[in-house]
């Protein structure tokens, strides 16, 4: 349940299909995976969320906390900082490539520092560790490669370990 096949595609409009940024890759994981990842996750979650690990103001990548959720909660405190006449200004972040460089060691440390037990963070281990990708377009031998930082794409897992991976991005605001 370790091994994913990837998709090559071409990416569209390239003037150079020389260099690896002219094609984009999809995962698949075995299905039977998925749902294993799904009920990991929602334990996860859990574990997580009695810690008062997840901000208030993450949006997106969790249930709950979606696109319109996060719209409307914006709106909402607009509205209400406005109507006193204070001025209202939001960032907005977009971390590209977040979930090919989130580092297994760095993510077991970062929740062990905050009080996860040890057998979520082995779990979490070993669920990065010796993961494996056949990379499937024209020409290839077909054979699994090791990946060293991966977060498996499509895996229900993923969004919520990015989420604690950048936790300490989010400020304190009152």
């Amino acid at each position: 349940m370790k091994n994913a096949n990837g998709i090559v595609l071409d990416k569209q409009g390239q003037l150079d299909y020389r260099t690896p940024a002219s094609f984009q890759i999809i995962v698949l994981l075995e299905p039977i995976s998925i749902i294993l990842e799904r009920v990991a996750a929602l334990c996860l979650i859990a574990a997580v969320s009695s810690l008062g690990l997840l901000h208030p103001n993450q949006c997106r990548s969790l249930a709950g906390r979606g696109y319109f959720d996060a719209l409307a909660t914006l709106t909402n405190e607009v509205c209400l900082l406005q109507a006193p006449s204070f001025k209202v200004s939001t960032l907005f972040l977009d971390v590209k490539g977040g979930f090919d460089n989130n580092c297994a060691n760095k993510h077991a440390g970062i929740v062990t520092k905050e009080g996860v037990s040890a057998h979520p963070v082995a779990w979490i281990k070993s669920f990065l560790s010796k993961r494996q990708c056949r990379l499937i377009f024209q020409g290839t031998p077909k054979v699994f490669l090791l990946v060293a930082f991966c977060t498996p794409q499509g895996s229900p897992i993923s969004p919520l370990r990015f989420v604690l991976y950048i936790a300490s991005l989010h400020p304190t605001i009152p």
